[in-house]
């Protein structure tokens, strides 16, 4: 897929990997960059730094991601690029209370459903599209620390997967970015309160800025590419995961103990 004078909408992308996107997508010559955040504030600032449009959206509230769909449709009369870009990172295991693994759910895995439902029906309609769905190296590994962030990137990839069979042979590419640790506040906030899952994503390779995932994803849909690893050595990760489970279970236990320790103090 060549960018350039495409319709793109990239939902977080008032920050981050998401304003990185935007900002990309505009570099490459799109057409138009939909800039929609809940932060209505912020997507302004992207949207006036690329000439953008900006859409304040709750990608957690299905009607609200409905609107952004029929709104770029009525503006543009198409999208071809639409960029499902979520994540909610709250630490914790099982004994997290039954509403945060809800709203983690929402903003992880529904906000991915709710733009599908919107946008694939156009999208069939004029022949394809492409949707690209910001996951993480945790959907395809894990995140010890943070089970509900673990467990919903899963169901991300899943879903994304999902996508990619039932709608590949219809003309709707899908890809599904999946970097390890990218220095955004979803990461670096919580690695400064000392957040065990954020000192194992750190300790687990190079902490790259949103531009250089912005640069992969460029390069990923270029080629459309289902798994798009900013971070090549995710995908040996995943290898030695495939190959023996038990083995790569006991190597992470053994990394997540030794970022438990406490660091050493010299008198």
């Amino acid at each position: 897929m060549d960018v350039a004078g495409t319709v793109a909408v990239v939902t977080g992308a008032g920050s981050g990997i998401g304003a990185a996107l935007a900002q990309r997508f505009a570099a490459a010559g799109a057409r138009a960059v939909v800039v929609s955040d809940r932060d209505g504030a912020a997507a302004e600032r992207v949207a006036a730094e690329i000439n953008g449009r900006a859409i304040q959206t709750d990608v957690t509230d299905e009607k609200a991601v409905a609107s952004l769909v029929d709104s770029t449709l009525d503006e543009y009369g198409r999208i071809d690029l639409f960029c499902s870009n979520a994540g909610k990172m709250v630490g914790g295991g099982v004994e997290v209370d039954t509403r945060t693994w809800q709203d983690t759910f929402a903003v992880n895995v529904l906000a991915h459903v709710y733009a599908a439902r919107a946008v694939v029906p156009p999208m069939l309609e004029r022949g394809g599209g492409y949707l690209l769905n910001v996951v993480s190296a945790a959907g395809l590994l894990t995140t010890p620390g943070d089970a509900p962030y673990a467990v919903t990137k899963h169901a991300a990839l899943a879903l994304a997967e999902w996508l990619a069979i039932t709608y590949g042979d219809q003309g709707i590419r899908v890809s599904a970015v999946c970097p390890l640790g990218v220095a955004t506040p979803l990461l670096l906030d919580p690695l400064k309160d000392g957040h065990p899952a954020a000192r194992l994503v750190a300790a687990s390779g190079q902490i790259l800025t949103p531009e250089l995932v912005a640069d992969a994803v460029i390069d990923g849909i270029g080629a459309e590419k289902f798994l798009i690893l900013p971070h090549p050595e995710v995908a040996a990760f995943y290898a030695q995961k495939a190959a023996d489970p038990d083995r790569w279970l006991a190597g992470v236990r053994r990394l997540a103990q030794q970022v438990d320790k406490p660091p050493a103090t010299s008198d």
